[in-house]
């Protein structure tokens, strides 16, 4: 029986989330700049919220997003454009107040400085969203020395458990 021991349900989890990111690579993931709407097309698709960061690159207010103190196994996708942006393994507690995570996927997110050179923006290369910024070298123990300080609104979450059967 597959569900014998916890190691066997953590590999089983550990393969539910690798199945859902190659699933989502291939039917899921649109080309960059692929997704592209008029500003009456994204109101009518995103909540006000949604609109004002996403496509005005606001910043939701520390502390408040629902995936800041967040830590279930899956996969985090835009929440314009449903393209595949973090997997829940590179997400980590950086006590900034936003979902902070050490690296997305492959090609899934832009990064521009800012005009003052001060930070990076990133955003979903699909549709151009804001996601947050990025900064590097602020000494948090990360394979990448980076920390993806994303806005709760410009992300959805999917359970590993709700992985498309094959």
């Amino acid at each position: 029986m597959i569900y014998k021991s916890a190691g066997s349900n953590r590999r089983v989890k550990e393969w539910l989330i690798c199945l859902t990111v190659i699933v989502a690579e291939l039917v899921g993931m649109a080309a960059p700049g692929s997704v592209q709407k008029t500003e009456e097309e994204w109101r009518a698709v995103l909540s006000p919220e949604q609109f004002r960061i996403l496509r005005e690159k606001g910043t939701e207010l520390k502390g408040t997003g629902e995936y800041d103190k967040f830590f279930e196994e899956g996969i985090y996708s835009c929440a314009g454009c449903g393209t595949p942006l973090y997997k829940s393994t590179t997400k980590f507690n950086s006590g900034c107040g936003w979902p902070a995570f050490y690296e997305g996927f492959p090609g899934a997110i832009t990064r521009t400085p800012d005009p003052d050179g001060r930070r990076t923006e990133i955003t979903c290369t699909a549709c151009g969203g804001h996601l947050g910024h990025v900064f590097k070298g602020e000494g948090f123990k990360t394979p990448t020395d980076e920390r993806h300080c994303v806005n709760s609104v410009s992300i959805k979450f999917a359970p590993a458990n709700a992985a498309p059967s094959v």
